[in-house]
């Protein structure tokens, strides 16, 4: 790889980490160890072709260009956090991956019964993930940092608030989220 495709690549990924909230490699390989998949398996529930799933991973495309994929990815990404946390079986989620190969996508927002846990509350990863994506649809990660840095000296909380929900991982705004409330 020269020094051109290097740089296209870092690109690419840093665009992923803006709209995706991290490089799709990373997202990928996190779902198909969470959910015991391949990559052909995933490509499959996505509906991408194994070629685009590796231009995606590989940071040699950015952007999934169908919102039903990109939806799919959100409805993988909520099943996965349920396997983790016992809340679906491997064979429940099994099912749950051929119903969301076969969803045509929509409204993610106005979607509530694939936004909401069985109790009918959003997820707090959910709930994380929308914060981390409005605020990074305002800014890139580096922008947020910087303005953190600002407001750190006069309101330490609100700078810490950018810092984890703006530019952090996932897992460190759940952990802030779920200390934070009453």
């Amino acid at each position: 790889m020269d020094a051109a495709q290097q740089e296209a690549t870092a690109r690419a990924r840093e665009l992923q980490r803006n709209w995706y909230g991290e490089p799709l490699g990373a997202l990928f390989r996190k779902l198909i160890d969470d959910l015991g998949l391949n990559q052909a398996r995933l490509a499959g529930v996505l509906g991408l072709s194994a070629p685009m799933l590796s231009q995606l991973m590989s940071g040699q495309r950015a952007k999934i260009g169908n919102p039903a994929v990109v939806q799919r990815v959100q409805l993988l990404q909520d099943l996965a956090g349920q396997v983790a946390d016992g809340s679906v079986s491997a064979a429940e989620a099994t099912d749950r991956m051929e119903e969301i190969k076969k969803s045509q996508g929509g409204s993610v927002l106005g979607n509530t019964t694939q936004t909401t846990s069985s109790s009918g509350a959003p997820t707090v990863k959910r709930v994380v993930r929308e914060i981390q994506s409005l605020l990074r649809s305002v800014a890139a990660a580096g922008d947020i940092i910087e303005a953190a840095d600002t407001l750190a000296p006069t309101h330490p909380e609100l700078a810490e608030f950018l810092r984890v929900y703006g530019a952090g991982r996932t897992s460190d705004a759940v952990a802030h989220y779920q200390s934070h409330q009453s």
